[in-house]
This record gives structure tokens, sequence and C-alpha cells, in this order.
């Protein structure tokens, strides 16, 4: 590993500034330290190991591959898999509470439901031990002075207002970054931000007796309902974290349930199965914050050599795919290998192939969380989608070399998001192809449907 060298003889190098302490600033942290950069994190939060939970966020997340390949690479891995829960399968509710599967990928696959603030808390503590590193909190980034390399700051706690320089600047200070605002102002930056019409509120499925799970533990529970959906995945204690998606506005929305009285008979006809579970429901509805779905596209994500744009900061999407997190993190583990290609110090080949390498990912994982939104709202209930995967799952037993789930390709490999979803819509089309010939599972041994299938497969490629 190359060390980080500094133009005066003897002298330490200037630190290294990561705007935002969340997740995936934390973790870059970490992997620049580990490369004997000196770093200082800002945060404009009070420390979380201090106070309560994250504010306006779900407690609880899926890691998938790409997220634990980045936990490892900072040592992490095995004490975070021992406070986090493998969910095996998709479990679909409907509206008379029966129940139907649908295994995430092969025999043993799973993501896995761990809580937020703990994995947060863990990055903290761990980079609170390194030497060289700097946790500040309090510090609420307000503008950033691009051209003269200068942070100004609001101190929280004493209101005073302060500015410091900084020599390089990571910005992974989340969708409504104030890094990034600094470079919309600057000439021929691209920017969109586009809302779903939908928000979602954070419920809870209260554990049972005992600290029993009320629902089944190893898995993620779903009421598709055509126009909106909850979902639930577990905690440690034996509750559910629910998330209800919802439309803002119409006969069914958060603008449709002004009461208690209307929220109450609105889950009883739409999630009978759930409301038993759920004896704080009303007083939860209206105490917890409506949260907005936003994905953001930008480009470029650096300004010259010294500020680079990183998570949610320079891709936020919506969470259908349980991808946000885990694309956040696959960014520090690309990062930190373009380190060890060009070297500590060759920051401007490293922020350009950083930003070329991952734009098109980050756009084709944008695409596949709105593309999986859909599916989860409208189609996960409906017997024809899951008579689909049932095949899909036959023809990738069968051609293991030549077909691959998308699903598989964008949670349990490493495949770069653009090219995963690429094939995934090959395969979508051969699918469009195939299903009008199968109305029933048997109906795939078919000689006809065989031989269609050999020759898709041989069309589309791998």
């Amino acid at each position: 590993m190359s060390l980080p060298t500094s133009s005066a003889a003897g002298a330490l190098p200037e630190p290294l500034t990561v705007a935002g302490g969340g997740l995936v600033g934390t973790l870059l942290a970490l992997y620049l330290a580990r490369r004997g950069h000196r770093v200082q994190v800002l945060d404009r939060r009070p420390d979380l190991r201090r106070g309560g939970r994250s504010e306006g966020r779900s407690i609880n997340l899926a890691l998938s591959d790409r997220g634990w390949r980045a936990l490892e690479g900072v040592g992490i891995a095995d004490d975070v898999r021992r406070v986090s829960i493998p969910l095996y399968q998709r479990v679909m509710h409907d509206r008379r509470g029966q129940l139907t599967a649908q295994p995430y990928g092969a025999a043993g696959q799973a993501i896995y439901s761990v809580n937020r603030d703990q994995l947060n808390r863990t990055l903290l503590d761990l980079l609170e031990a390194r030497p060289g590193v700097r946790l500040r909190f309090g510090q609420q980034l307000q503008r950033v002075d691009l051209a003269g390399r200068t942070l100004h700051l609001l101190d929280v706690a004493t209101g005073r207002a302060h500015t410091e320089p900084y020599s390089r600047l990571f910005g992974a200070d989340g969708a409504f970054s104030a890094v990034r605002g600094a470079l919309q102002r600057t000439d021929r930056f691209n920017y969109s931000q586009t809302y779903l019409e939908y928000g979602y509120k954070e419920l809870t499925i209260e554990a049972g007796p005992g600290g029993a799970w009320a629902l089944e533990k190893n898995a993620l529970h779903i009421w598709p309902r055509g126009q909106y959906l909850m979902i639930a995945l577990p905690n440690l204690d034996g509750s559910f974290n629910a998330t209800l998606f919802f439309p803002f506005e119409g006969p069914e929305s958060f603008a449709a349930l002004p009461d208690a009285a209307a929220v109450t008979a609105f889950f009883a006809d739409v999630f009978p199965d759930a409301v038993p579970l759920m004896p704080r429901l009303a007083d939860e509805f209206f105490a917890h914050p409506t949260g907005s779905l936003v994905t953001v596209r930008c480009f470029p994500w650096r300004h010259a050599a010294d500020v680079l744009l990183l998570g949610d900061a320079a891709h936020a999407i919506v969470p259908f795919y349980g991808q946000g997190m885990n694309a956040g993190f696959e960014d520090c583990t690309v990062l930190d290998g373009l380190l060890a290609r060009h070297g500590d110090d060759a920051w401007p080949a490293v922020l350009a192939a950083f930003e070329r390498q991952r734009k098109p990912n980050a756009d084709a994982m944008a695409d596949l969380a709105l593309y999986n939104f859909v599916e989860m709202r409208d189609r996960v209930g409906d017997p024809r989608f899951l008579l689909q995967k049932r095949i899909e799952n036959k023809i990738a037993a069968l051609y293991p070399d030549r077909w691959v789930p998308l699903y598989t390709r964008v949670t349990f490999s490493h495949l770069p998001y653009a090219d995963a979803w690429a094939a995934g819509q090959r395969q979508d089309a051969v699918m469009d192809r195939l299903m009008p010939h199968i109305r029933a599972e048997a109906d795939f041994d078919s000689p006809a449907v065989q031989a269609q299938l050999r020759q898709e497969l041989g069309a589309v490629g791998p």
C-alpha cells in the first residue's frame, strides 16, 4: 500500500475532509484512514452514540453482497453478521391474510436485515479508535467556497458561524447534500431530482410473547395492494419495522386518512392480518413523519481534483431494490481500489476514473429501483408473475451459464449494475415471448417451449 506523501519534508499531509457522518461517510473515512490518510468527519447532527436514532430514517436496512464486501474490507463483516437477520425469501400477504413465498436466490442465499443505527455506531467506534481521525459533530455545512477551498460552518450548539479551509473534500452528506449544492452552481453541472407521488410512513409490528417474532422471522414481508404496499423487516428484539408506501393524494392516500378512526378502518380492511400485531398503529401513524421518495441524478461528481460526491449525494435512489446503502458502500470499495491502482497521491486520475466508472452504474441502479417498485407494488401478488418467476428459476437451473435472474445479478454478485440491468432487460424480453405459451408450470417441459427456449438462449447470449 502506497502512503500519502507531503511536499514539505517531514510534515504531515493535510487532512482529508468527509462531509457526512452517516453510513457512507463513516465507511469512506475508515477506508481512507486505513490507507494512512489523516481524516476529519463533519456532521451536523449530534453524536449518534450519545443520543437517539437517526431522524426520519428506517431503523433497519437490507445488506447484500456488495455491502458485505465493503464491510469485509474494514474487518467488521463478522461482527455485523452476528447482529443481523438473514432473509431467505419474500412472503406476500394478500387481503385475506393468505401467504405466498418466493425465494430470493439459490438455497442459502439471503439478504440481511440490519439495524441502521447499530451499524452506524459500529463504524463510528472503529473510526474513533483509529489514529489520525477526528470526528466533529454538530457542525452544519452551510456553504462551500470552491474557488477558495473554504467551508462555511455553523456550530449547532453555540450558534457560532465560522470558516475553515479544506485540502480535499468528500461529499457524503446525503440526498440534500450541501457539497453538491456548491457544485450545482458551477458551469455545466447537470442535476435532476424526481419525486414519486408516494410517501412512506414507519410503523411497528410488535414482538410476540417472550420476544418471539409474530411473523416468519427470516423473510421480508410484503403486503402488495396494486397502487401501494406495506413491507416489514425483522428486528433482533422480535419486532418488525413496517413501512407503508402510500400516495400523498387521492381516494386511498395519506390525505384521505385524517384521523385515528379512518386509519384503523382502512388498515383493518386492507391489511387485516397485520392490524392485530400493531397495537400502537393509530398513535404511530400520526406521531411519525411522512417521508418522501426522491431520485437524484447529477454529473459531474467532482470539482477539479479536490471535491468528490459519493453515496446519496451523487445518486440517491428510491428504496425498492434494497440497494441504496449497498451502492454507497460499493462507492467506497471502488474508490479504495482506484487508490490502490493509481496511488494515494494521484487524485486527478482517481477522481476522474471514479465518476467515469460509477456514473452509468448509479443511473442503472436508479432505473432498477423504480422498476422494482412496480414489481413489489403490483406484481408480486399476481399468480402469473409468480408462475413466471418459477419458470425463470427452472431456466436458471437448466442453463446456469446462460441465465442468471436479474435479482441475483444485482443482489448476490458484484457485476456492475449497468451490466446487470442490460442482461435483465434481455431476459425480460425472452420471458415476454415465452410466457404466452405457458399456462401452468408443467407447460415448461413441453417440446415446443423447450425448442423456443433453446432458440431464445442462442439469440440473447449469456
